[in-house]
């Protein structure tokens, strides 16, 4: 019956399902697929041998227009008085020049002129540098504290501000934090002194320090060597001697100044007995 079922079932194409004696067939195992072989990585170049990796740059802020700055005006070199300009000026249009005179770089930082003091037809003439802070601002040559020590070095003598005696000085405009006048400074500015020596016609010149001497005699002048010396502007002689501020620094220097200043008063003396 067995055998008969088993056929029919392989005539069907079944295979039998089990079998009630005998040892159970074992079912086939299939085998597994055999191993593919594993493929070895591929060799890492070196690292010289590896192509440059382009870094990337980072990203640029776009540029903004930059606006250009506005051309600045051109400025007129300063303009010299030509000496001719002054000649036949009285003292109120000499002065008026003098005021807005704009001769040098000295009229950039001034808060005004300082023309001279004095007697108009004084036989003394004393002549300094340029004006001092206290100066520019009061319009006067020789009011601050090197004024008063001049004052006093004309008491000394005999003399006063403004009786007898003119003062005035190379630059009539003060140079920046007091600071010697440059040599094309006092050559602009030397015409206004000049017309102001013809105007008053002084008997004696007083050069107070080194600027307002060179000015003057038109050469180079050492104080030391110029000393109880007479010069001479044009006819009229010339002392020199040492600069007020220059004393208050130099104490001990007093006392060559009073010698010269003796030495400028009998040097008038001589020539008033001249006359």
């Amino acid at each position: 019956m067995t055998r008969r079922r088993d056929a029919i079932l392989r005539e069907m194409g079944l295979a039998p399902l089990w079998r009630l004696r005998g040892a159970a067939e074992e079912p086939a195992v299939e085998a597994p697929p055999p191993a593919l072989p594993l493929e070895a990585p591929p060799a890492r170049p070196p690292e010289a041998a590896r192509p440059p990796v382009a870094a990337s740059a980072p990203a640029r802020r776009p540029l903004l227009p930059v606006a250009e700055a506005p051309a600045l005006p051109a400025v007129p070199p300063p303009r010299v008085v030509p000496a001719a300009d002054l000649a036949g000026l009285g003292w109120d249009a000499l002065e008026a020049r003098i005021l807005g005179c704009e001769g040098c770089v000295l009229c950039q930082r001034r808060k005004q002129a300082v023309p001279g003091v004095g007697d108009r037809q004084a036989d003394w003439m004393f002549v300094g540098e340029g004006p001092g802070a206290e100066e520019d601002e009061r319009g006067e040559p020789f009011v601050g504290q090197a004024g008063r020590l001049l004052d006093a070095m004309l008491a000394a003598i005999g003399l006063q501000r403004g009786h007898d005696v003119y003062i005035a000085n190379a630059v009539k405009c003060r140079p920046p934090n007091n600071r010697t006048p440059e040599a094309d400074e006092l050559a602009a500015c030397f015409p206004y002194l000049r017309r102001q020596i013809e105007l008053i016609q002084p008997r004696l010149i007083v050069a107070l320090g080194r600027p307002a001497a060179q000015a003057l005699l038109n050469q180079e002048v050492k104080i030391s060597a110029a000393r109880g010396k007479t010069f001479r502007y044009g006819d009229i002689p010339v002392v020199v001697t040492y600069h007020p501020a220059y004393l208050l620094r130099n104490q001990p220097d007093k006392a060559k100044a009073w010698e010269d200043l003796c030495f400028a008063r009998k040097t008038m003396r001589a020539l008033r007995d001249e006359a």
